[in-house]
Protein backbone atom coordinates (compact mmCIF):
# COMPACT_ATOMS: atom_id res chain seq x y z
CA UNK A 1 0.00 0.00 0.00
CA UNK A 2 2.75 2.45 0.92
CA UNK A 3 4.67 1.39 -2.14
CA UNK A 4 1.65 2.11 -4.33
CA UNK A 5 1.23 5.55 -2.76
CA UNK A 6 4.90 6.36 -3.16
CA UNK A 7 4.79 5.42 -6.82
CA UNK A 8 1.73 7.60 -7.30
CA UNK A 9 3.46 10.57 -5.68
CA UNK A 10 6.58 10.02 -7.81
CA UNK A 11 4.61 9.72 -11.03
CA UNK A 12 2.53 12.79 -10.13
CA UNK A 13 5.68 14.83 -9.47
CA UNK A 14 7.11 13.77 -12.78
CA UNK A 15 3.94 14.83 -14.55
CA UNK A 16 4.02 18.19 -12.80
CA UNK A 17 7.67 18.62 -13.76
CA UNK A 18 6.86 18.03 -17.41
CA UNK A 19 3.99 20.50 -17.19
CA UNK A 20 6.32 23.12 -15.73
CA UNK A 21 8.87 22.53 -18.48
CA UNK A 22 6.14 22.90 -21.05
CA UNK A 23 5.15 26.27 -19.55
CA UNK A 24 8.74 27.59 -19.72
CA UNK A 25 9.06 26.47 -23.31
CA UNK A 26 5.82 28.28 -24.23
CA UNK A 27 6.96 31.54 -22.54
CA UNK A 28 10.28 31.55 -24.38
CA UNK A 29 8.59 31.02 -27.71
CA UNK A 30 6.30 34.05 -27.21
CA UNK A 31 9.10 36.55 -26.36
CA UNK A 32 9.14 39.83 -28.38
CA UNK A 33 10.50 39.41 -31.86
CA UNK A 34 12.46 42.23 -33.53
CA UNK A 35 12.66 43.40 -37.10
CA UNK A 36 15.89 43.25 -39.00
CA UNK A 37 17.20 46.05 -41.17
CA UNK A 38 18.82 45.87 -44.55
CA UNK A 39 22.08 47.56 -45.41
CA UNK A 40 22.50 51.31 -45.24
CA UNK A 41 22.01 53.15 -48.53
CA UNK A 42 23.14 56.74 -48.99
CA UNK A 43 20.64 58.96 -50.79
CA UNK A 44 21.81 60.01 -54.23
CA UNK A 45 20.65 63.51 -53.37
CA UNK A 46 20.09 64.61 -49.79
CA UNK A 47 16.82 66.27 -48.85
CA UNK A 48 15.90 69.01 -46.37
CA UNK A 49 13.02 67.76 -44.23
CA UNK A 50 10.86 68.71 -41.29
CA UNK A 51 9.73 66.35 -38.55
CA UNK A 52 6.03 66.33 -37.67
CA UNK A 53 6.22 65.19 -34.06
CA UNK A 54 4.54 61.79 -34.49
CA UNK A 55 7.67 59.64 -34.34
CA UNK A 56 10.77 59.55 -32.19
CA UNK A 57 14.31 59.45 -33.52
CA UNK A 58 16.43 56.35 -32.82
CA UNK A 59 20.07 55.33 -33.00
CA UNK A 60 19.01 52.67 -35.55
CA UNK A 61 15.63 51.80 -37.11
CA UNK A 62 13.22 51.88 -34.18
CA UNK A 63 11.94 48.29 -34.47
CA UNK A 64 15.41 46.77 -34.65
CA UNK A 65 16.86 45.20 -31.51
CA UNK A 66 19.14 47.57 -29.60
CA UNK A 67 17.60 50.78 -31.01
CA UNK A 68 17.96 53.61 -28.49
CA UNK A 69 15.97 56.83 -28.37
CA UNK A 70 17.96 59.81 -29.63
CA UNK A 71 15.05 62.26 -29.40
CA UNK A 72 11.72 61.36 -27.79
CA UNK A 73 8.38 62.16 -29.42
CA UNK A 74 8.05 65.08 -27.00
CA UNK A 75 11.42 66.47 -28.08
CA UNK A 76 10.62 65.88 -31.75
CA UNK A 77 7.31 67.71 -31.30
CA UNK A 78 9.23 70.75 -30.02
CA UNK A 79 11.58 70.58 -32.99
CA UNK A 80 8.56 70.38 -35.30
CA UNK A 81 7.11 73.58 -33.81
CA UNK A 82 10.45 75.42 -33.78
CA UNK A 83 10.88 78.65 -35.77
CA UNK A 84 14.64 78.22 -35.95
CA UNK A 85 16.33 77.07 -39.15
CA UNK A 86 18.85 75.20 -37.02
CA UNK A 87 16.05 72.76 -36.14
CA UNK A 88 15.46 71.85 -39.79
CA UNK A 89 16.65 68.33 -40.65
CA UNK A 90 18.66 66.94 -43.54
CA UNK A 91 17.98 63.38 -44.73
CA UNK A 92 20.97 61.65 -46.27
CA UNK A 93 20.57 57.86 -45.95
CA UNK A 94 18.04 55.07 -45.54
CA UNK A 95 17.49 51.53 -44.23
CA UNK A 96 14.50 49.29 -44.89
CA UNK A 97 13.40 46.58 -42.43
CA UNK A 98 12.22 43.07 -43.32
CA UNK A 99 8.72 44.30 -42.49
CA UNK A 100 8.85 46.90 -45.26
CA UNK A 101 9.30 49.95 -43.03
CA UNK A 102 11.58 52.65 -44.41
CA UNK A 103 13.76 54.57 -41.97
CA UNK A 104 15.72 57.69 -42.95
CA UNK A 105 19.00 58.82 -41.40
CA UNK A 106 18.55 62.50 -40.55
CA UNK A 107 20.48 65.26 -38.77
CA UNK A 108 19.60 68.77 -37.66
CA UNK A 109 21.35 71.67 -39.38
CA UNK A 110 23.22 72.44 -36.15
CA UNK A 111 24.25 68.73 -35.85
CA UNK A 112 22.65 68.47 -32.40
CA UNK A 113 20.32 65.55 -33.20
CA UNK A 114 21.22 62.69 -35.54
CA UNK A 115 19.51 59.31 -36.01
CA UNK A 116 16.82 57.27 -37.77
CA UNK A 117 13.15 58.17 -38.09
CA UNK A 118 10.27 56.23 -39.61
CA UNK A 119 9.56 57.49 -43.13
CA UNK A 120 6.73 55.35 -44.45
CA UNK A 121 6.57 52.15 -46.47
CA UNK A 122 7.93 53.31 -49.82
CA UNK A 123 11.60 54.00 -50.36
CA UNK A 124 12.25 57.32 -52.03
CA UNK A 125 9.18 59.01 -50.59
CA UNK A 126 9.11 60.99 -47.33
CA UNK A 127 6.14 60.09 -45.15
CA UNK A 128 5.62 58.82 -41.63
CA UNK A 129 7.44 61.17 -39.26
CA UNK A 130 8.98 63.53 -41.86
CA UNK A 131 8.10 65.66 -44.85
CA UNK A 132 10.16 67.58 -47.39
CA UNK A 133 10.67 71.33 -47.09
CA UNK A 134 12.29 74.31 -48.80
CA UNK A 135 14.50 76.22 -46.38
CA UNK A 136 14.49 79.40 -48.51
CA UNK A 137 11.67 81.36 -50.12
CA UNK A 138 12.44 83.63 -53.08
CA UNK A 139 11.98 87.34 -52.33
CA UNK A 140 11.82 90.48 -54.48
CA UNK A 141 15.11 92.28 -55.04
CA UNK A 142 15.43 95.84 -53.66
CA UNK A 143 15.24 98.75 -56.11
CA UNK A 144 18.93 99.52 -55.52
CA UNK A 145 21.15 96.65 -56.61
CA UNK A 146 24.64 98.19 -56.70
CA UNK A 147 27.13 100.05 -54.50
CA UNK A 148 26.76 98.10 -51.26
CA UNK A 149 29.46 97.53 -48.65
CA UNK A 150 29.84 94.84 -46.00
CA UNK A 151 28.97 96.55 -42.71
CA UNK A 152 30.80 94.38 -40.15
CA UNK A 153 31.99 90.91 -41.15
CA UNK A 154 32.55 89.97 -37.50
CA UNK A 155 28.76 90.06 -37.10
CA UNK A 156 27.42 89.26 -40.58
CA UNK A 157 29.62 87.79 -43.28
CA UNK A 158 29.16 85.94 -46.57
CA UNK A 159 28.05 82.30 -46.67
CA UNK A 160 27.71 79.83 -49.51
CA UNK A 161 24.07 79.57 -48.38
CA UNK A 162 22.30 81.34 -45.50
CA UNK A 163 23.42 79.61 -42.30
CA UNK A 164 21.31 76.57 -41.35
CA UNK A 165 19.49 76.45 -44.69
CA UNK A 166 21.96 74.01 -46.28
CA UNK A 167 23.83 71.26 -44.43
CA UNK A 168 26.98 72.14 -46.36
CA UNK A 169 26.74 75.95 -45.88
CA UNK A 170 30.03 77.53 -44.92
CA UNK A 171 31.61 80.96 -44.66
CA UNK A 172 33.11 82.49 -47.78
CA UNK A 173 36.77 83.47 -47.52
CA UNK A 174 37.20 87.24 -47.67
CA UNK A 175 40.97 87.07 -47.64
CA UNK A 176 42.32 89.95 -49.67
CA UNK A 177 38.92 91.68 -49.98
CA UNK A 178 39.27 95.39 -49.19
CA UNK A 179 37.13 96.94 -46.47
CA UNK A 180 35.67 99.36 -49.00
CA UNK A 181 35.01 96.73 -51.69
CA UNK A 182 31.66 97.23 -53.40
CA UNK A 183 29.07 94.50 -53.91
CA UNK A 184 25.95 94.09 -56.04
CA UNK A 185 22.78 92.17 -55.18
CA UNK A 186 21.60 89.57 -57.71
CA UNK A 187 19.21 87.42 -55.62
CA UNK A 188 17.01 87.81 -52.55
CA UNK A 189 15.40 85.22 -50.30
CA UNK A 190 13.89 84.79 -46.85
CA UNK A 191 14.52 81.94 -44.45
CA UNK A 192 11.33 79.89 -44.53
CA UNK A 193 11.21 79.35 -40.77
CA UNK A 194 12.27 82.78 -39.45
CA UNK A 195 11.26 84.99 -42.37
CA UNK A 196 14.56 86.92 -42.14
CA UNK A 197 15.75 88.50 -45.39
CA UNK A 198 19.03 87.54 -47.08
CA UNK A 199 20.77 88.85 -50.18
CA UNK A 200 23.12 87.06 -52.54
CA UNK A 201 25.87 89.52 -53.43
CA UNK A 202 28.72 89.56 -55.93
CA UNK A 203 31.91 91.61 -55.66
CA UNK A 204 31.88 94.45 -58.20
CA UNK A 205 35.63 94.09 -58.92
CA UNK A 206 35.16 90.79 -60.74
CA UNK A 207 37.26 88.99 -58.12
CA UNK A 208 34.80 86.10 -58.10
CA UNK A 209 33.85 86.65 -54.43
CA UNK A 210 30.14 86.07 -53.85
CA UNK A 211 27.80 84.70 -51.22
CA UNK A 212 24.69 85.15 -49.09
CA UNK A 213 24.49 87.74 -46.32
CA UNK A 214 21.80 88.87 -43.88
CA UNK A 215 20.17 92.04 -45.26
CA UNK A 216 21.19 93.99 -42.15
CA UNK A 217 24.82 93.19 -42.88
CA UNK A 218 24.92 95.50 -45.89
CA UNK A 219 25.23 99.28 -45.98
CA UNK A 220 25.37 101.97 -48.64
CA UNK A 221 27.59 104.15 -46.43
CA UNK A 222 31.24 104.16 -47.46
CA UNK A 223 33.23 102.43 -44.68
CA UNK A 224 35.73 104.51 -42.79
CA UNK A 225 39.28 103.75 -43.80
CA UNK A 226 41.33 101.62 -41.42
CA UNK A 227 43.64 103.78 -39.33
CA UNK A 228 47.37 103.31 -40.00
CA UNK A 229 50.48 105.32 -39.15
CA UNK A 230 50.41 106.65 -42.71
CA UNK A 231 46.90 108.12 -42.65
CA UNK A 232 45.85 108.82 -39.06
CA UNK A 233 46.41 110.85 -35.92
CA UNK A 234 45.45 109.43 -32.52
CA UNK A 235 43.72 111.85 -30.17
CA UNK A 236 44.08 111.35 -26.43
CA UNK A 237 41.67 113.42 -24.31
CA UNK A 238 43.03 114.72 -20.98
CA UNK A 239 41.87 117.02 -18.18
CA UNK A 240 43.78 120.02 -16.77
CA UNK A 241 46.02 117.62 -14.80
CA UNK A 242 46.66 115.56 -17.94
CA UNK A 243 44.72 112.59 -16.65
CA UNK A 244 43.15 110.56 -19.44
CA UNK A 245 39.44 111.22 -19.99
CA UNK A 246 37.43 108.71 -22.00
CA UNK A 247 38.73 106.62 -24.88
CA UNK A 248 41.24 107.72 -27.48
CA UNK A 249 39.96 108.39 -30.99
CA UNK A 250 41.65 107.95 -34.36
CA UNK A 251 41.30 110.66 -36.97
CA UNK A 252 41.74 109.23 -40.47
CA UNK A 253 42.35 111.63 -43.35
CA UNK A 254 40.31 111.44 -46.53
CA UNK A 255 43.40 112.27 -48.56
CA UNK A 256 45.37 109.55 -50.33
CA UNK A 257 49.11 109.00 -50.57
CA UNK A 258 49.90 110.39 -47.10
CA UNK A 259 52.88 109.05 -45.16
CA UNK A 260 53.97 108.69 -41.55
CA UNK A 261 55.84 111.69 -40.06
CA UNK A 262 54.60 114.07 -42.76
CA UNK A 263 52.53 117.12 -41.85
CA UNK A 264 48.80 117.47 -42.47
CA UNK A 265 47.48 119.73 -45.20
CA UNK A 266 45.38 122.77 -44.30
CA UNK A 267 42.20 120.86 -45.16
CA UNK A 268 43.20 117.88 -43.01
CA UNK A 269 44.13 120.17 -40.10
CA UNK A 270 40.68 121.74 -40.28
CA UNK A 271 39.10 118.28 -40.42
CA UNK A 272 41.21 117.14 -37.45
CA UNK A 273 40.03 120.10 -35.33
CA UNK A 274 36.40 119.41 -36.24
CA UNK A 275 36.87 115.70 -35.45
CA UNK A 276 38.49 116.42 -32.07
CA UNK A 277 35.62 118.72 -31.07
CA UNK A 278 32.88 116.36 -32.25
CA UNK A 279 34.33 113.29 -30.50
CA UNK A 280 35.01 114.76 -27.05
CA UNK A 281 34.01 112.36 -24.24
CA UNK A 282 30.39 112.59 -23.16
CA UNK A 283 29.87 115.40 -20.67
CA UNK A 284 33.04 117.23 -21.76
CA UNK A 285 33.95 119.89 -24.31
CA UNK A 286 37.28 120.77 -25.89
CA UNK A 287 38.95 123.55 -23.90
CA UNK A 288 40.59 125.26 -26.87
CA UNK A 289 38.93 124.73 -30.22
CA UNK A 290 40.88 124.81 -33.52
CA UNK A 291 44.14 124.34 -31.60
CA UNK A 292 45.89 122.09 -34.12
CA UNK A 293 48.22 123.40 -36.84
CA UNK A 294 50.35 121.88 -39.61
CA UNK A 295 52.88 120.86 -36.96
CA UNK A 296 50.82 117.72 -36.36
CA UNK A 297 52.15 114.72 -38.28
CA UNK A 298 50.65 111.42 -39.35
CA UNK A 299 51.34 108.54 -36.99
CA UNK A 300 51.45 110.84 -33.92
CA UNK A 301 49.39 110.71 -30.72
CA UNK A 302 48.29 114.19 -29.67
CA UNK A 303 46.65 115.38 -26.47
CA UNK A 304 43.47 117.43 -26.39
CA UNK A 305 42.47 119.09 -23.14
CA UNK A 306 38.80 118.88 -22.24
CA UNK A 307 36.73 120.46 -19.49
CA UNK A 308 33.43 119.60 -17.93
CA UNK A 309 30.65 120.79 -20.20
CA UNK A 310 27.64 122.80 -19.04
CA UNK A 311 24.35 123.07 -20.91
CA UNK A 312 22.07 126.07 -20.81
CA UNK A 313 18.32 125.72 -20.78
CA UNK A 314 16.55 128.14 -23.09
CA UNK A 315 13.12 129.70 -22.76
CA UNK A 316 11.25 131.61 -25.45
CA UNK A 317 9.53 134.88 -24.56
CA UNK A 318 7.78 137.77 -26.24
CA UNK A 319 9.31 141.26 -26.03
CA UNK A 320 6.91 143.48 -24.01
CA UNK A 321 7.04 146.91 -22.43
CA UNK A 322 9.64 145.41 -20.12
CA UNK A 323 11.87 142.42 -20.67
CA UNK A 324 11.67 141.51 -17.01
CA UNK A 325 8.18 140.03 -17.21
CA UNK A 326 7.29 139.26 -20.82
CA UNK A 327 4.89 136.55 -21.92
CA UNK A 328 6.41 133.10 -22.28
CA UNK A 329 5.89 131.29 -25.59
CA UNK A 330 4.76 127.79 -24.61
CA UNK A 331 4.91 124.80 -26.92
CA UNK A 332 1.11 124.69 -26.83
CA UNK A 333 1.03 128.23 -28.29
CA UNK A 334 2.63 127.01 -31.51
CA UNK A 335 0.95 125.55 -34.57
CA UNK A 336 2.92 122.32 -34.28
CA UNK A 337 2.23 122.13 -30.53
CA UNK A 338 5.97 121.57 -30.11
CA UNK A 339 9.19 123.56 -30.32
CA UNK A 340 11.21 123.02 -33.52
CA UNK A 341 13.24 119.81 -33.55
CA UNK A 342 17.00 120.24 -33.43
CA UNK A 343 19.68 117.79 -34.48
CA UNK A 344 22.32 116.70 -31.95
CA UNK A 345 24.81 118.96 -33.74
CA UNK A 346 22.48 121.97 -33.45
CA UNK A 347 21.91 121.31 -29.76
CA UNK A 348 25.64 121.63 -29.12
CA UNK A 349 25.16 125.40 -29.45
CA UNK A 350 23.82 125.37 -25.88
CA UNK A 351 26.76 123.43 -24.41
CA UNK A 352 30.21 124.74 -23.61
CA UNK A 353 32.81 125.45 -20.93
CA UNK A 354 31.05 126.54 -17.74
CA UNK A 355 33.23 129.63 -17.32
CA UNK A 356 32.68 130.89 -20.89
CA UNK A 357 30.11 133.52 -21.74
CA UNK A 358 27.23 132.30 -23.88
CA UNK A 359 26.04 134.46 -26.74
CA UNK A 360 23.50 132.91 -29.05
CA UNK A 361 22.21 136.15 -30.56
CA UNK A 362 24.18 135.60 -33.77
CA UNK A 363 24.06 131.81 -33.81
CA UNK A 364 22.95 130.16 -37.03
CA UNK A 365 19.95 128.69 -35.20
CA UNK A 366 18.54 132.19 -34.76
CA UNK A 367 19.79 133.74 -38.01
CA UNK A 368 17.49 134.27 -40.98
CA UNK A 369 16.11 130.88 -42.09
CA UNK A 370 17.54 129.32 -38.91
CA UNK A 371 15.53 126.68 -37.06
CA UNK A 372 14.68 129.10 -34.24
CA UNK A 373 14.42 132.39 -36.18
CA UNK A 374 10.66 132.26 -36.47
CA UNK A 375 8.05 130.38 -34.48
CA UNK A 376 4.57 130.00 -35.95
CA UNK A 377 1.70 130.39 -33.53
CA UNK A 378 -1.42 128.27 -33.39
CA UNK A 379 -4.61 129.27 -35.21
CA UNK A 380 -6.92 131.58 -33.28
CA UNK A 381 -10.61 132.00 -34.10
CA UNK A 382 -12.55 135.07 -32.89
CA UNK A 383 -16.24 135.34 -32.06
CA UNK A 384 -17.09 136.00 -35.70
CA UNK A 385 -15.23 132.90 -36.87
CA UNK A 386 -12.30 134.83 -38.34
CA UNK A 387 -9.05 132.86 -38.22
CA UNK A 388 -5.64 134.40 -37.55
CA UNK A 389 -2.26 133.27 -36.24
CA UNK A 390 0.80 134.90 -34.66
CA UNK A 391 4.32 134.80 -36.04
CA UNK A 392 7.16 135.20 -33.53
CA UNK A 393 10.41 136.63 -34.96
CA UNK A 394 13.74 136.48 -33.11
CA UNK A 395 15.00 139.79 -31.66
CA UNK A 396 18.82 139.55 -31.58
CA UNK A 397 19.48 142.93 -29.91
CA UNK A 398 17.12 142.33 -26.99
CA UNK A 399 18.35 138.78 -26.54
CA UNK A 400 22.02 139.82 -26.44
CA UNK A 401 21.37 142.60 -23.96
CA UNK A 402 19.23 140.50 -21.62
CA UNK A 403 21.81 137.64 -21.52
CA UNK A 404 24.95 139.79 -21.29
CA UNK A 405 26.23 138.01 -18.18
CA UNK A 406 25.04 134.48 -19.02
CA UNK A 407 27.54 131.64 -19.02
CA UNK A 408 27.11 128.08 -20.23
CA UNK A 409 24.91 126.31 -17.74
CA UNK A 410 22.95 129.48 -16.91
CA UNK A 411 19.35 129.96 -17.99
CA UNK A 412 19.13 131.70 -21.34
CA UNK A 413 16.12 133.62 -22.67
CA UNK A 414 15.51 134.15 -26.37
CA UNK A 415 13.26 137.11 -27.12
CA UNK A 416 10.79 137.46 -29.97
CA UNK A 417 8.61 140.17 -31.43
CA UNK A 418 5.10 139.08 -32.37
CA UNK A 419 2.93 139.99 -35.35
CA UNK A 420 -0.58 138.75 -36.09
CA UNK A 421 -1.13 137.32 -39.55
CA UNK A 422 -4.46 136.61 -41.32
CA UNK A 423 -5.79 133.12 -41.96
CA UNK A 424 -5.12 129.84 -40.19
CA UNK A 425 -1.57 128.86 -39.32
CA UNK A 426 0.21 126.53 -41.77
CA UNK A 427 0.55 123.07 -40.29
CA UNK A 428 3.69 120.92 -40.23
CA UNK A 429 2.55 117.38 -39.66
CA UNK A 430 6.12 116.04 -39.56
CA UNK A 431 7.23 118.22 -36.65
CA UNK A 432 8.07 115.99 -33.71
CA UNK A 433 9.48 118.60 -31.39
CA UNK A 434 12.61 118.64 -29.30
CA UNK A 435 12.50 120.24 -25.88
CA UNK A 436 15.66 119.17 -24.08
CA UNK A 437 17.10 122.67 -24.51
CA UNK A 438 13.98 124.40 -23.21
CA UNK A 439 13.76 125.53 -19.61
Amino acid sequence: MRSSIAKSIYVGAAVLGLAGLSAVTTTTASAKSYATAGSYTALTKGQNVLVNGTNAIYSKPGTVKGAKVVASKKTVAKLAASKKSSDTFYAYGTKTTNRGSVYYKIVTMDKKYRGYIYGGKTAGTFAGGIKTTETLTTATNPSQLNNYYLKDVSKNTLWTAPKNTDINAKKVSLYGVAKNAKFSIDKSATKTKEGSLYYHVVAADNSGVSGWIYAGGLTTDTPAATATDDNSVTIKYVDSSYNTVGAAKSFVTSETGTKKDTGLSDDSVAALNTFADANAPEGYTVAAKSAFTNSVKYGQTVQVQVVKAATSKVSFKVVGSSTTAPATIAASDLAAKAYPALTPTQQKAFTGKATDAIDLSANDLFAANGALNQLVGATKTDADGVKTHDVYTFDAATTKSANANAKYGDAYTAYYTVATQPNAAPQNSTETGNTNYVG
